[in-house]
């Protein structure tokens, strides 16, 4: 398959739609590559390492059927808070946000029958009691407590004061990070005895599946923490969270605002994206990281599951609607997703979409596209499809193996795609091309040359060299002797009828012998083998059709004998004078791109239209020149003499071709040629009597009388023959 400059111009056009597809990055291109990391994920999850200071104290369904129905008391709360920090809790975190008062507070049970005058002494004892919430405050100001706070699009109620501190190297990452115009918080009592405040918001992708939680978030133009980054920095003991930006030292943005490389708690370090958001490399759920809630409550929690651990608060029962849906799993507590967010932290097993990961991909794509579009041309759509997929292999297993050991996320699949849509596009372009020039082969060659050769040429068309070529060809002229006569006899009409009657098998013969038929010039035809393909026994062939045609000619000329017998008329016998030529001749078409012709030019085709006309000299159907006689050795050939052909210095030998090699391999044959040659040589020497005896032998073989009549006359005439 040629490689055509619209088929560049093609693979350029579609690598450049998905260039820009992918910077674009629609919903139908994400999704595909969030597949795949889901797919690696499912492969091979983060482990969970039992040692890591993470579990959950979840208010599970068992909790709720042996404590009551959800919300709790705070005094519930506050109770399983004092019970975890006497238990030596480094922090306790609440995935709970309490905005409003607790309406099981003695005080605020004792407002639901103040207009009760017979229960108001029962009202204002009540009212003297300590607050729940109150209580529940001061179990979060004695332990490492964070509470939650969640950003509102639809809210401008201001969020409470961040207890963390930022350092900010680069640009300000509140431009960066999601925003949201207000928060939905816990009672200010609460949230000013919390140690620490941090987001509870998640951001699922568009099909609500969390891969990502946000370490930072901005409300109300001012910067949170989230919950999980709040209790890291808790649990560490650290007052400030550092933040490093584009523009930062170390961060090659080139002057572009590219967003968030990375936060940092003390010494641990949180690779980020452009928004601050941290990929979750998940562990599958375990029981092993949940303590029910109502197993603080009553005592029987193992203490060990306590000490020193980063508790999180939170709830799995499913009427609480807390669920999330991850790779992993399709209903995941949203607690679990906190917790397995501060475990990665604190375990360090990141999954990292690096920096450079977009533009190695977009090389790939290009560079990959390009070079099979370019090896369709050079090795077929076959060999390049095997290189193609080499390559697609390649990048997979590198994407799987990053991703497996370094946790880099890089996309192999929409690369491959765009690989593939390139691939294809450009073989149909290819195969629609080769189409269109395999039905040019055949509209310029099915006339003149045997439907075999057509197709040989449609599907292998860089045999055929167009413009012209030297090539060595041989040649075959064939004319009707005593057409005039003929013609005399037959109207118009008749005539041509005759014409195609007799031309149909006698070209049929040539196209069969692999011959090319040049033209048809009103009682001639001419013809020539060796192009357009490559024939190695052309000059074999040729004779072989000379033969034919003359045996063919033979049965007509019986069929016309018999069907003008049936008229009660005479008949002229149709006689065939063919000369066979062989030499090198330019090939090629000749005329203009509108109209033109597959034809031979040269020296070699005057001298074939000659010898035909020799053919009338010596009374003989078939003469063939000298080089077609040393090409065709096997064949019956019986020497002429030599004549001297105009244009040219020296005279050359001609040959009658009187059978094929089946012939001149018999005992007749022999004979006759042993006859034929003392006779030439007796003629040479000038012996009149061993002409004549040898003349006489050679005369015996009754079918060649009129040769030996002509060699009879020449040598009465004693003269060179020259043909003109």
């Amino acid at each position: 398959m040629r490689a055509l400059p619209t088929h560049a111009l093609l693979a350029g056009l579609l690598l450049l739609v998905a260039v820009a597809l992918r910077i674009a990055d629609p919903d139908p291109v994400a999704r595909l590559r969030l597949a795949v990391f889901d797919t690696y994920l499912q492969l091979a999850p983060r482990q969970l390492d039992a040692a890591l200071p993470v579990r959950i104290v979840d208010i599970d369904d068992a909790s709720l059927a042996r404590v009551g129905q959800w919300p709790w008391p705070r005094g519930k709360l506050a109770e399983i808070v004092e019970r975890l920090t006497a238990a030596g809790a480094r922090t306790v975190t609440l995935d709970l946000i309490f905005a409003e008062p607790d309406r099981l507070s003695p005080a605020e049970f004792a407002k639901l029958f103040a207009d009760q005058p017979e229960l108001r002494p029962l009202v204002e004892k009540a009212g003297e009691l300590p607050s729940s919430d109150a209580r529940f405050a001061a179990a979060l100001g004695a332990a490492a407590s964070v509470l939650g706070v969640a950003g509102e699009s639809s809210s401008s109620a201001p969020g409470p004061a961040v207890g963390a501190r930022f350092a900010v190297a680069g640009d300000d990452p509140l431009q960066f990070v999601p925003r949201y115009t207000g928060a939905v918080q816990s009672l200010p009592m609460l949230n000013a005895a919390a140690k620490g405040i941090g987001a509870v918001n998640w951001l699922p992708e568009r099909d609500q599946v969390v891969r990502r939680v946000p370490l930072l978030v901005a409300i109300g133009g001012q910067l949170y923490p989230s919950l999980p980054l709040e209790a890291l920095r808790i649990g560490m003991g650290e007052s400030t969270v550092f933040v490093r930006s584009s523009g930062g030292s170390s961060v090659g943005a080139f002057g572009q605002r590219t967003g968030i490389e990375h936060v940092r708690v003390g010494k641990i370090v949180l690779p980020t994206e452009a928004d601050g958001e941290l990929w979750l490399r998940f562990s599958r759920p375990d029981p092993r990281r949940y303590i029910s809630a109502h197993t603080i409550l009553d005592g029987t929690y193992e203490p060990a599951n306590i000490k020193g651990r980063d508790i999180l608060i939170g709830t799995s029962a499913v009427g609480l609607l807390d669920l999330r849906a991850t790779p992993l799993d399709t209903a995941v507590p949203g607690v679990e997703v906190h917790a397995q967010a501060l475990e990665q932290m604190l375990s360090g097993e990141h999954l990292v979409r690096p920096p450079f990961a977009l533009g190695l991909e977009l090389v790939y794509l290009v560079g990959v596209g390009a070079a099979l579009a370019w090896l369709i041309g050079r090795l077929g759509a076959t060999g390049a499809a095997v290189v193609g997929g080499a390559a697609i292999l390649l990048v997979f297993a590198g994407s799987w193996l990053a991703f497996k050991n370094t946790g880099y996320l890089l996309d192999p699949v929409y690369p491959s795609l765009a690989i593939l849509l390139v691939y294809l596009a450009v073989s149909l372009a290819g195969y629609v091309a080769t189409e269109r020039e395999r039905w040019r082969v055949r509209a310029a060659f099915g006339h003149y040359v045997a439907a075999p050769l057509v197709e040989e040429l449609a599907r292998n068309h860089d045999k055929l060299k167009l413009g012209g070529e030297t090539r060595e060809v041989t040649v075959l002229f064939a004319d009707v002797r005593g057409f005039t006569n003929i013609a005399e006899g037959l109207s118009a009409e008749a005539l041509i009828a005759f014409l195609n009657r007799m031309f149909t098998p006698l070209s049929e013969i040539i196209l069969e012998e692999r011959g090319t038929i040049d033209k048809f010039m009103g009682d001639a035809v001419m013809a020539f083998w060796n192009a357009p393909l490559a024939d190695p026994v052309h000059a074999a062939n040729a004779c072989r059709a000379a033969l034919r045609m003359q045996e063919e000619l033979d049965k007509l000329n019986s069929l016309w004998a018999a069907e003008a017998a049936a008229r009660g008329e005479a008949v002229h016998k149709v006689e065939l004078g063919i000369g066979l030529n062989t030499g090198a001749c330019c090939v090629g078409n000749v005329g203009s791109p509108q109209r033109f012709d597959y034809s031979i030019l040269g020296d070699v085709v005057n001298v074939a239209s000659r010898l035909e006309g020799e053919t009338k000299t010596y009374g003989v159907p078939i003469v063939v020149g000298e080089s077609t006689a040393r090409a065709a050795p096997d064949m019956a050939l019986l020497e002429l003499g030599s004549v001297a052909v105009r244009g040219k210095q020296r005279a050359e030998r001609i040959f009658a071709l009187v059978g094929d090699e089946a012939w001149a391999r018999t005992p007749a044959f022999r004979q006759l040629l042993e006859a034929h040659q003392l006779l030439l040589a007796s003629m040479n020497e000038g012996d009149a009597d061993r002409v004549r005896a040898a003349h006489a032998a050679c005369a015996a073989h009754g079918s060649f009388a009129r040769l030996y009549a002509a060699f009879a006359r020449l040598a009465a005439a004693d003269q060179p023959k020259s043909a003109t």
